[in-house]
This record gives structure tokens, C-alpha cells and sequence, in this order.
């Protein structure tokens, strides 16, 4: 971890503060626990923040405001503490979010099941008993990428698409889920189905998840996710959701 962080320009439109060059647990902890700390510092020349799997971006006129000034600022505030073990931000929230697994509603768990090198009643325990968190939001409104899952579930994407998976699909590739915010066509492994809709245009707050929000996806059945689907207005699609503290 010598090399990093790394600090470099984005243009004129901002700055990255970079913890690794690929995914890990403690990369995704310290940019998600730094973006929290920028904000904390409430720095005028900052319009915005986001983070990515392991990056925080900081948006700012570089144009208007010299990088090197805010380079100084930024080597000060990395050097308050470990950012890779820093505690996750407050006001986390955890989903619970009822899943279905394989049927013709997530054609693929037997596939994907089979790439992981474990029977389908395997990773049926091992995807619904996973806690994973919101490493980052994109690709589509509001959609998460989630992990990490066990070695186990390191499997490739497809080297083909599938011509679409429908909104709430859960998805599964590379020790990551994603669950759809819209139809589309993926080359992830479709293993499960829920009735979360993680973009809700018309609400206060469009985006259900945040970077560092965690969710689990037990299992139920056809019937139970067709009376959810009856029942609920919500979005939640069933879920229960709790504060983290």
C-alpha cells in the first residue's frame, strides 16, 4: 500500500484521490471513508463528491482554483490516518431484500452455480447468507455493485450476452453482485430475482443505496415474490431495512 493514495487531475473539473488499482475491501473502505471526510471539511472550492470502487472524486474548477493548493490540503487530511482501516461512514443503512433463486424467473443460478464449481443448493446458501456492501453506484440510476462475495463466486462474465434481464434481477460475476435497475442486456449471470427498485424517480430521494450501504438477499419463493409484487407500493420490494450505527 506504499504507492497509494495517488492523487491526479481529471481535467479541469476535478480531482481523483486513487487507494488501489484494483478492487479490495480496505481500497473501497478508505475511499468511501475519505469522501466522508472531505465533506466533513465543508471546503468551498469542492461542488461535489463520489466515489468509485476505490477512488474518491472531488469536483472542482481547476481552472479557477490552483491544484497545488488543494494537493497541500489533501496530503494533509490523508495524513490524519490509515484510510484502509478507517471506520465506514455513519448513517449506513442495511437491506434484507427477498430473492428468488434460479426458477424461469433467474434462469442462470444452475449456470452460474456450475462456473463456481458448487451445486445449486450450494450457492443458493452461500448467495443468500452473503452480507455484501455498496461499493459504488453506477451503470444505470441508482444501480449497485455489490461484494465482496467469497473466492468462490470469482467467475468470469459471459463471453456472450444475455439479451435482457428485468428490472430487480440480481446478478452475479467476478466475487460481485448488481442488482438491475432496468431491462437490459448483461453479460453477468442472472441467479436471482427481487422486486427492489433501486431508482424511484418520483421519491424525496431517488436513489434507494449509498456507497458503504450493506445488503443480504435470503431466499423465498415464487409464490411469496409474487404476493410481494401484489402487495407492495413501496419499491422496497418486501425488504426490511435497518440503520447501521
Amino acid at each position: 500500500m506504499t504507492d497509494w493514495p495517488k492523487i491526479r487531475t481529471v481535467g479541469l473539473s476535478g480531482i481523483l484521490v486513487s487507494f488501489a488499482d484494483k478492487l479490495s475491501e480496505p481500497a473501497n473502505r478508505a475511499a468511501l471513508a475519505f469522501r466522508a471526510a472531505v465533506d466533513g471539511q465543508n471546503w468551498s472550492e469542492v461542488s461535489e463528491t463520489s466515489t468509485s470502487l476505490v477512488s474518491a472524486f472531488l469536483q472542482v474548477d481547476l481552472a479557477a482554483t490552483p491544484f497545488g493548493a488543494m494537493k497541500e490540503r489533501l496530503i494533509e487530511l490523508i495524513r490524519q490516518q490509515n484510510w484502509f482501516a478507517a471506520p465506514l461512514p455513519e448513517g449506513r443503512t442495511l437491506w434484507h431484500v427477498p430473492t428468488v433463486y434460479g426458477t424461469d424467473l433467474a434462469p442462470q443460478l444452475e449456470e452460474a452455480a456450475e462456473v463456481a464449481g458448487v451445486d445449486p443448493d450450494t450457492a443458493i446458501k452461500q448467495l443468500s447468507q452473503a452480507r455484501v456492501r455498496v461499493l459504488t453506484i453506477g451503470f444505470a440510476p441508482g444501480q449497485p455493485y455489490l461484494g465482496e462475495l467469497s473466492e468462490t463466486w470469482n467467475i468470469p462474465r459471459q463471453q456472450k450476452l444475455t439479451q435482457a434481464v428485468p428490472a430487480g434481477a440480481l446478478v452475479v460475476a467476478v466475487r460481485q453482485l448488481v442488482v438491475f435497475t432496468n431491462v437490459t442486456p448483461t453479460g453477468w449471470r442472472h441467479v436471482g430475482q427481487t422486486a427492489f427498485r433501486t431508482f424511484r424517480p418520483d421519491a424525496a430521494c431517488p436513489f434507494a443505496l449509498s456507497p458503504g450501504d450493506e445488503m443480504t438477499f435470503p431466499a423465498i419463493s415464487e409464490a411469496a415474490l409474487k404476493d410481494i409484487k401484489d402487495k407492495d407500493t413501496s419499491g422496497n420490494g418486501g425488504a426490511e431495512m435497518e440503520v447501521l450505527t
